[in-house]
């Protein structure tokens, strides 16, 4: 902050000529106006520089200096301030295209449009929690969804309090619910195999398998080239998944890495590998036949008109506009190997690769009705055996 020093100018007044200290100052709106500060009569302060004294005896300077230099900046200002500095080249931490999409759709269709021409650090932390609870309650939108829009708006103001254009954070006191009431579709081993054998296509059988046998994410194992195949080593790399249209980053740093390669799995991909046309080491594992392989097939495409028909043939009961794709495969093989095989959960993050282990156990695996009655007939039978009920 520069620091003012003002202009000294003489004013005439009934009771004599007085000098007065002349600067400007930011009002609550931005605009900036002029404000005079009376310091004494001429007749007392002959010269400039006694008037000058006087004005900092009465501490004029270091008012006029507390004063804020910049004006207060505009919410939507602050948030095109966030988009530029925290996913320009100057950004700490890269992001994907994917969050760079949503974040400025959360930025751009509903944060903005709220608080516009608000000044940020005037935006109280209850109005902010009233409008998050009415976009549940009045726009139906999920708490997850509005979870993520608080952490926006947060982000926003953190960004803006690091560059030094707010003085406050106030959704350091809002909260939101977290729970989710989606609940995946989890397949059985049986209905797996069920699906497989409807698949008359061997990509898509092969396809499948691989997602149901490795867990990748469907961006993932879309964007698996021949190259990552690792035969000898008996593991799939993972570095890259396909967004976009193009070769990204993992979702997250723990995403990168492998995954195991069992010689039943690799058996069928090197049947695969002998019947594709595009079996070159930088080729497509699971390309786009209609586009000559250039491209890996649409994950959309390929669920509406191949696996949600496969699935229902196989049984899995799929109502209409239920959420179901390659993705509940990676959830049923998390569920199955912590519930029926006994898998040790740590075993299991590694193969889902998630940073936290909270995450498979949580959100991939559901609770196991059999497993949870079998355990409470243990407890009884113990109970009656001790005599307990006599």
């Amino acid at each position: 902050m520069s620091y003012q020093r003002g202009s000294l100018r003489i004013m005439r007044r009934k009771r004599g000529d007085i000098w007065v200290l002349r600067y400007r100052t930011t009002k609550p709106d931005g605009s900036r106006m002029e404000k005079l500060e009376e310091i004494g009569l001429l007749r007392d302060f002959p010269k400039e520089r006694d008037a000058r004294k006087e004005a900092d005896r009465l501490g004029l300077l270091v008012r006029i200096n507390d004063a804020p230099t910049h004006p207060r900046i505009r919410f939507d200002e602050l948030a095109e301030h966030y988009l530029k500095a925290d996913f320009g080249e100057n950004a700490l931490r890269p992001k994907s295209e994917n969050t760079v999409a949503v974040t400025e759709h959360i930025v751009r269709d509903y944060l903005v449009p709220r608080w516009r021409k608000q000044i940020a650090d005037d935006i109280k932390a209850l109005d902010v929690q009233l409008w998050l609870k009415s976009l549940h309650d009045d726009d139906e939108l999920a708490w997850t969804t509005i979870s993520k829009m608080r952490g926006v708006m947060s982000r926003i103001y953190k960004v803006g309090l690091l560059h030094e254009k707010v003085t406050r954070n106030p959704m350091q006191h809002v909260e939101t619910r977290t729970k989710t009431d989606y609940r995946p579709i989890v397949l059985t081993p049986a209905q797996t195999f069920g699906i497989l054998k409807a698949l008359t296509s061997l990509l898509h059988f092969t396809l499948v398998l691989t997602c149901a046998a490795t867990a990748l994410r469907a961006s993932e194992v879309l964007a698996l080239r021949w190259y990552d195949i690792e035969w000898d080593e008996k593991r799939i790399r993972v570095s890259k998944r396909w967004a976009k249209g193009k070769d990204g980053a993992t979702k997250t740093e723990a995403s990168d890495g492998y995954v195991p390669l069992h010689p039943l799995l690799a058996d069928h991909l090197k049947a695969w590998h002998e019947a594709t046309p595009h079996a070159g080491d930088a080729d497509f594992v699971f390309p786009s036949l209609k586009r000559n392989g250039r491209v890996p097939l649409s994950a959309s495409v390929f669920v509406a008109d191949h696996l949600r028909l496969a699935a229902k043939k196989a049984g899995v009961s799929i109502e209409d506009g239920q959420r179901f794709g390659l993705h509940n495969l990676r959830h049923s093989l998390s569920n199955w190997l912590v519930n029926k095989a006994k898998v040790e959960p740590k075993t299991v993050q590694g193969i889902l690769r998630h940073s936290r282990i909270q995450t498979t156990l949580d959100l991939y695996t559901q609770q196991d009705r059999e497993e949870t009655q079998a355990a409470q007939g243990q407890f009884l039978e113990a109970v009656l055996a001790s005599g307990a009920l006599q």
